[in-house]
């Protein structure tokens, strides 16, 4: 019985043992840490039609974990109050009712300058510091760290120890008494700045949020940890391991520099290649499902391989090749369905500006360790590396 494969032999790519099943079919059995068996999902039409078809459930308590996790079957528990991405609707569908507004396209747009000068101040400083540089810790995590807690009101000066607690969190070797720890404070980070917000509040979403009156406190929390979290781990890995592979790939870097309206297609095409959600979406059969000739029994667990999806070769010729000229319409790098992500607008923004203005400010940017010294974030849920040393 078939694992979830997790080794990679390539930065870039998914791992070998992955695309191989994937080649074989879109459905294979899968073994679980915790005995369960279940389902891996390797094709883009099967996944798209398990992650919009309300027969497969994205509760918590439902869906076994497909690698092991530091809480073991503790994280087999309901989701708390706020957590909307482990419900399914109308639970769901309440909160993101709320929040839908604040990430429109309309919305993100008028923080386009904000962001540009966000990222212009932040190539400053690693400007005046010289190189070599880290482009994670210098580049990749503060930009969206600082245009999430604008967004939500959150004091950029905490940021050691949201994003200490966060990567602990999101470990998968962790002590399980250090991951409980971080969450806890976490949870704490959150209790003060909501008391916060109704003692002070300002012109930003978490106090809006408090003013609605439609949230308790414990609402408010989970809502804002999971803004918090998501609105800059997956940017920074993409910020971050997009430029290496962009560097990696000097014919097409040479073709964007050279026709910079490529960008939208290279951010598309870079959340396609790459795939940072790396062990895919989760979601557990409320019933029996007959899907594509097999049936998959009520209470399994389906794994959909989001890299897998998007190196299908049915859907995009040459998948395992970069191609900024790639028409990517309909890569899973967002998800899909209801619970597709809902600040996808403000992380292309923040990759359009990000790689632009990275690339023309520094044109000999250049890695100073080989490939393989690049520590990869393979001990993380989000795929990305931890340090990525360059010159410039």
């Amino acid at each position: 019985m078939q694992s979830l494969p997790i080794t990679r032999e390539h930065p870039f790519d998914p791992p070998a043992t992955l695309m191989r099943l994937a080649g074989e079919g879109p459905l294979h059995p899968l073994s679980f840490p915790d005995g369960h068996v279940g389902w891996l999902v390797t094709r883009m039409a099967t996944a798209r039609a398990v992650l919009s078809d309300a027969r497969f459930s994205a509760r918590q308590e439902l869906r076994h974990m497909p690698y092991p996790h530091p809480l073991g079957q503790e994280s087999m528990t309901p989701a708390i109050p706020g957590w909307f991405i482990r419900m399914d609707p109308p639970r769901h569908t309440r909160y993101r009712r709320l929040l839908t507004g604040q990430f429109t396209v309309r919305r993100i747009n008028q923080l386009i300058p904000r962001i540009e000068q966000i990222t212009e101040e932040r190539l400053d400083a690693m400007a005046r510091a010289g190189s070599p540089a880290d482009l994670v810790h210098d580049f990749a995590l503060p930009i969206p760290s600082l245009v999430i807690c604008e967004l939500l009101g959150v004091p950029y000066a905490d940021r050691e120890e949201f994003q200490h607690t966060t990567a602990t969190a999101l470990k998968l070797d962790a002590d399980r008494d250090d991951v409980i720890a971080a969450l806890m404070s976490l949870n704490d980070f959150f209790v003060r700045l909501v008391a916060a917000k109704r003692d002070n509040p300002a012109d930003d979403l978490l106090s809006g949020l408090v003013q609605s009156g439609e949230l308790d406190d414990e609402e408010l929390r989970a809502i804002g940890m999971l803004l918090l979290v998501a609105g800059h781990e997956t940017t920074a890995n993409m910020l971050a391991l997009g430029s290496w592979t962009l560097l990696r790939h000097p014919g097409q870097l040479a073709a964007l520099r050279a026709n910079p309206g490529l960008i939208d297609n290279t951010v598309e095409e870079l959340l396609r290649y790459l795939s940072i959600i790396q062990f895919g979406a989760q979601r557990a059969a409320l019933e029996d499902v007959w899907l594509d000739g097999t049936l998959i029994k009520a209470g399994q667990t389906l794994v959909v391989s989001i890299p897998a999806a998007n190196r299908d070769e049915s859907r995009f010729g040459e998948p395992d090749t970069l191609d900024l000229t790639r028409e990517t319409a309909g890569h899973l790098g967002f998800g899909h369905g209801v619970h597709q992500c809902l600040g996808q607008q403000l992380a292309r923004v923040e990759m359009r500006v990000g790689y632009t203005a990275l690339f023309r400010r520094f044109p000999e940017l250049r890695l100073v360790v080989p490939d393989e010294e690049v520590p990869l974030r393979t001990d993380m849920a989000i795929y990305g590396v931890h340090r990525l040393p360059v010159a410039f």
